[in-house]
């Protein structure tokens, strides 16, 4: 998943609720398809952060010592900025990139 050439939006927005239900024709079925995305998408994002964060990490015994290391500040800045996970899985679905099927039919 690259993060950067997302087109989802970071703010709040209104979407037609007709856009949303139209593949399923349920509207409720189309938000826990998206519900489940999301809940991927967060464990990739979560996983890859703290797998970059793990490369700047410094062990110490020491809990007086606080170490600022600008590398891991500005990855955490840049996973800050990104769309939340609800708001990259309404945009996957929009765009018609998740695969889903009625297991009943």
């Amino acid at each position: 998943m690259d993060l950067k050439k997302t087109n989802a939006p970071v703010n709040t927005i209104t979407y037609n609720k007709s856009l949303i239900e139209e593949p399923t024709g349920n509207v409720y079925e189309a938000i826990t398809i998206m519900a489940k995305r999301a809940n991927q998408i967060n464990s990739e994002i979560k996983k890859e952060l703290t797998e970059k964060l793990e490369e700047f990490a410094t062990y110490n015994d020491s809990l007086e010592e606080v170490f600022e290391n600008k590398e891991q500040i500005e990855v955490s800045k840049f996973y800050e900025k990104l769309p939340k996970p609800h708001a990259l899985a309404v945009q996957e679905w929009l765009d018609g990139k998740i695969y889903h099927r009625d297991s009943n039919k």
